[in-house]
């Protein structure tokens, strides 16, 4: 008779290394990795004499914007929702508080400003502030602009914003400048 020896059965696992290997080098080519967005905004250029970029400006012609930790929303300390941000933004840099703005179409009040170059929107949070709300006033401060700017094209150009010019573009950017003024974090 003949005796049966029995043999543990084995995997080789020599190759386990190089598959995996190769698994984590597919996953990686594969794969997407979403990228950071930021916000599209152009920084102000270096002032050499800051006498030249200090001057006084008239307490109307500041929009005073605040978040606050509870991430609530004060225009010139009034509570407002953030829906009404754009349109406070518009009346507050197209009102033509001194009547020489002949493209301004806004009711001259005259705790507005006095005219679209003058006007400076100052945000200022609290360093409790939600990144979320911070991001959507900035767009709808940008919103504002933009409408501004597009009634603009309209009127003067006789066209759609997307098919002005680059020289259109920059007398649409002198008329309505974006003026943001972001104050430091408040820290408690």
């Amino acid at each position: 008779m003949k005796s049966f020896r029995r043999h543990s059965a084995t995997v080789n696992a020599g190759s386990m290394a190089d598959i995996a290997f190769l698994l984590l080098i597919f996953f990686l080519i594969t794969t997407t990795i979403s990228a950071d967005k930021g916000i599209i905004r152009k920084l102000p250029s270096d002032c050499p004499n800051i006498d030249d970029c200090v001057k006084d400006t008239y307490e109307r012609n500041i929009l005073r914007i605040e978040l606050n930790k509870n991430q609530d929303i004060f225009i010139e300390d009034k509570l407002v929702a953030l829906k009404d941000v754009k349109q406070m933004v518009i009346d507050f840099v197209d009102n033509n508080g001194e009547s020489n703005c002949d493209y301004c179409l806004g009711s001259k009040k005259p705790e507005l400003s006095d005219h679209p170059k003058e006007a400076i929107i100052s945000l200022s949070h609290d360093a409790f502030t939600k990144y979320q709300l911070f991001i959507s006033v900035q767009d709808e401060i940008t919103k504002g602009y933009y409408e501004l700017r597009s009634k603009y094209v309209k009127n003067t150009f006789n066209k759609d914003i997307n098919s002005i010019s680059e020289d259109e573009l920059l007398k649409v950017r002198k008329a309505y400048p974006f003026i943001v003024s972001e104050v430091m974090v408040k820290r408690d």
